[in-house]
């Protein structure tokens, strides 16, 4: 893929000696099976690792809470993460003791979808009004998966229902499934639908057992997703090995997002057994943004899975992670609201992600919070993250027990 007889930076022996050498050459990174993992794929295999002084070893997790107890413990030294994953553990949400964590940079915007199986097809359950009529006349809760229960599936998945007036605590049942088996669970009828990344909810299509709903880009266009995450010990240890981390993953992620050639040899690099373990077929349209429904809809998606977007995916804001501390507020996953604003700034690692944009001439934000309008007409903009989580019609603020994350 990469011309390894070009290295990405020119001048690579400036990373690899001296004050700026790593001081841990070897990182082991961990991953799910999803196509958002694709930077961290590409950046592993294909020579991006190597002028900064890394060799980056991949380990394939089979679940969130994998990955969570192996950073905790130190056996990754970083991973694909769920944003709302990386401050759980910070804050302490499930029982465990906190942990202080680090968000070295966003992976990815976009991308992941909503799903409901062929069977509320065939009964005519294909909107969000349909499927708010559904829960409100069935009398057996219909059952939705999601990822993890501070993850971005399970507040995507809040999200879009409580917009339609559908409690997710209340009126519908979840559970948690890992997404590569989101599928399987479809077909055994254990679940009515799931959101997760790619390319499940694709392959859902082409196996005929269900159709996409909604994807998260319509819930938020261009909305934060997975991050390179560590604990902050990781970080304070080896601070040159997380910046040449960051600036590999960085000069992967703008290869990947340079043309649709180079989309096309990623989507065929990442099936591959050792990776996503997916047909191409599944992987390759959505990644290009070519999008069906199964409803018979086509569409070239406007906020496509994106992966660098001249460095706006890659930052670090601080108005990102405290959205995320929102709404496991208004679902009653925090008891109280913390100091929204020092808990980001702990946890983001803006002058990090800084240093390593500014050495490749990558564009840095002037500020640390973006602003955007949601779905429901709401919008963002972190100015008042305790007033934003108690805005929301449907909530489980007053008095809603702590959940507790399964292993």
């Amino acid at each position: 893929m990469s011309d390894l007889h070009n290295p990405p930076r020119p001048d690579p022996q400036a990373w690899v000696a001296g004050s700026d050498a790593p001081e841990k050459h070897v990182v082991n990174l961990g991953f799910m099976a999803l196509t958002d993992a694709a930077s961290l794929i590409v950046a592993a295999t294909q020579g991006f690792a190597q002028p900064y002084g890394l060799t980056l070893n991949l380990h394939r997790q089979n679940s969130w809470s994998n990955i969570r107890d192996k950073l905790i413990e130190g056996e990754l030294d970083a991973a694909h993460g769920l944003y709302g994953l990386i401050y759980a553990v910070h804050l302490g949400i499930g029982g465990s003791t906190p942990v202080d964590m680090a968000v070295l940079m966003g992976l990815a915007q976009n991308g992941q979808s909503i799903s409901l199986s062929s069977s509320l097809k065939a009964a005519g359950v294909t909107d969000p009004e349909a499927l708010g009529r559904c829960v409100r006349q069935s009398g057996a809760k219909i059952t939705l998966a999601q990822t993890f229960p501070t993850g971005t599936h399970a507040l995507w998945l809040y999200y879009y229902l409580a917009a339609y007036g559908i409690h997710p605590l209340n009126d519908v049942r979840t559970l948690v499934v890992p997404p590569s088996q989101m599928v399987a669970h479809l077909k055994a009828r254990r679940i009515d639908g799931f959101c997760a990344g790619e390319p499940w909810g694709a392959q859902a299509i082409q196996e005929d057992m269900g159709f996409t709903l909604a994807t998260s880009q319509s819930i938020w266009a261009d909305h934060p997703e997975k991050v390179l995450g560590c604990t902050r010990a990781f970080v304070e240890q080896y601070p040159n090995t997380a910046r040449a981390l960051v600036m590999a993953v960085l000069e992967a992620s703008r290869f990947i997002d340079q043309s649709q050639e180079n989309r096309r040899s990623t989507a065929q690099l990442i099936a591959g057994s050792d990776y996503v373990n997916a047909p191409v077929a599944a992987i390759e349209p959505r990644f290009l943004g070519q999008y069906e429904d199964g409803l018979g809809h086509a569409w070239l998606d406007k906020h496509p899975l994106r992966f660098f977007g001249d460095g706006a995916v890659n930052m670090p804001y601080h108005s990102d992670g405290l959205w995320f501390m929102t709404q496991l507020r208004r679902w009653g996953l925090l008891r109280n609201d913390p100091d929204y604003l020092a808990v980001a700034q702990s946890v983001q690692q803006t002058s990090l992600y800084r240093d390593a944009a500014s050495a490749l001439d990558i564009p840095v934000p002037d500020s640390f919070n973006r602003s955007a309008l949601l779905m429901d007409g709401s919008r963002w903009d972190g100015s008042d993250p305790a007033a934003y989580a108690r805005s929301f019609a449907l909530h489980a603020l007053a008095d809603a027990p702590v959940s507790s994350v399964p292993n």
